[in-house]
């Protein structure tokens, strides 16, 4: 008896060390370098924006372009912080009350206002410039991205370690600076 369930351990355990550990490494790596992509496209592409001081329908396209290279699906944010500088008055009625400072605010847009610029509902050509959404030198540019579905690293490691991952994103990155140019 004892013989048959070493016998099936061995079994168990031959597959699991043949087949099982080399696809899940294989698929860790598969994440490794998804992340890798990740890092670049969302670098590339903000560091672009943040340098030229302007985002064109063609940048947008060959960045989900890259990121659709990895075969994941993202959520992907993107945040401009136009900062302007208000005067600080004593009365704000009265422009001689003026206070020698000025208070600095910032005006967000997301992407679902970038994106309206960039993509109108009118058939204006990508190459118009009227379609080139134009920040501000001072400004702040972001993007932040986020994978929303398990990549087959994660499945794997939970299929072995009999464990459940959850919602968290198996690549999350976070990229953004001020602009500093305005090329346009």
């Amino acid at each position: 008896m004892s013989n048959s369930v070493s016998k099936i351990f061995a079994a168990f355990l031959s597959v699991l060390l043949l087949y099982m550990v080399p696809a899940g490494e294989s698929a860790r790596r598969q994440d490794d370098l998804s992340r890798m992509l990740v890092h670049q496209a969302v670098t590339k592409f903000v560091d672009s924006v943040r340098l030229k001081g302007f985002v064109s329908p063609q940048m947008y396209m060959d960045f989900m372009q890259e990121l659709d290279v990895t075969g994941n699906l993202y959520e992907i944010e993107m945040e401009h912080r136009h900062k302007k500088y208000e005067p600080i008055y004593l009365d704000p009625a009265d422009p001689r009350t003026f206070q020698d400072r000025y208070s600095v605010i910032y005006d967000a847009y997301y992407e679902n206002d970038i994106l309206a610029y960039l993509f109108p509902e009118s058939a204006i050509s990508l190459e118009d410039q009227r379609r080139m959404y134009k920040l501000t030198a001072g400004d702040f540019f972001q993007v932040k991205i986020k994978s929303r579905n398990q990549t087959s690293g994660i499945l794997l490691f939970d299929a072995l370690t009999l464990s459940n991952s959850g919602d968290k994103p198996a690549i999350a990155f976070p990229y953004g600076g001020m602009v500093l140019n305005e090329d346009y």
